[in-house]
């Protein structure tokens, strides 16, 4: 391949000053067919899209695969693979898959949300999850006996971390000693929640809780109001929810108008 692109080089440097813009469209001649750079622009310019940075080795691997992907190419070709039914059905789904996505893509660039929408949503997100925030531990168990067994040992001075590392069935509170983090108190099931809200801090429900889960001894050990993240720190998470609800709308409003018999 070397002596090819050399022997390409040496052809332009006889050819003189007309030939060289030619040269530069192409990124090597493969069985004396030549590969645009294009092809290797179009795999840069898709890394860049995913966050890739273009170093200089990477360059040399996009080069590497181009020029790989033609030497197969024209080996397929040369079997004539490309007239194959089982090929001209894969190319077929590919042309609709990509057409597709154009669409969609071409609906997003013409549609996009604006500020005052993302605005809208962050105002509602806010006025839903305004109040209180509880911070409760439980321990799981599956029977009331159990349950009833775990509050009796409380009562008498057990620890509730230790118990619940042990008895516990719910593996990720089970694992911290029962933790279960900052919540609005919607996060839970009614019948905990309405367990939960009724207790005082640091005190612990003295009749089990049972849910669909299972049997529930709760401690609340703190309740504060509701800390909501700032718009600036969530406005790219509610464009792109904001984004897929739009184009979804646009997808079951074609759907919706369309004749099909």
């Amino acid at each position: 391949m070397q002596n090819k692109l050399l022997s390409g080089l040496m052809a332009v440097a006889v050819a003189g000053a007309f030939a060289l813009p030619v040269a530069a469209q192409n990124i090597a001649v493969v069985n004396g067919k030549p590969v645009p750079t294009s092809r290797a622009d179009l795999f840069q310019h898709q890394l860049e899209q995913s966050g890739r940075e273009i170093t200089p080795e990477l360059k040399k691997q996009i080069r590497e695969e181009v020029i790989a992907r033609e030497i197969f190419m024209q080996e397929a070709q040369k079997r004539g693979l490309q007239n194959g039914q089982d090929f001209k059905d894969q190319m077929e789904l590919a042309r609709q898959a990509l057409l597709i996505r154009e669409l969609f893509t071409d609906y997003q660039k013409k549609n996009p949300v604006t500020d005052a929408e993302i605005k809208a949503e962050y105002d509602k997100f806010v006025a839903a999850n305004t109040g209180k925030e509880y911070k409760a531990s439980h321990i799981l168990v599956d029977s009331e006996d159990k349950a009833k067994a775990i509050v009796a040992q409380l009562d008498k001075g057990g620890n509730f971390e230790e118990i619940a590392k042990k008895e516990s069935k719910d593996p990720g509170s089970g694992a911290k000693g029962g933790d279960l983090g900052w919540a609005n108190p919607s996060s839970y099931v009614p019948e905990f929640t309405e367990a939960m809200i009724k207790l005082e801090k640091g005190k612990i429900t003295q009749t089990p809780v049972k849910s669909q889960f299972g049997w529930h001894v709760i401690r609340l050990d703190d309740v504060r109001d509701a800390q909501l993240p700032k718009l600036d720190d969530v406005k790219t998470q509610i464009r792109q929810q904001l984004e897929q609800q739009k184009l979804a709308q646009f997808q079951k409003d074609l759907r919706e108008k369309a004749k099909v018999e």
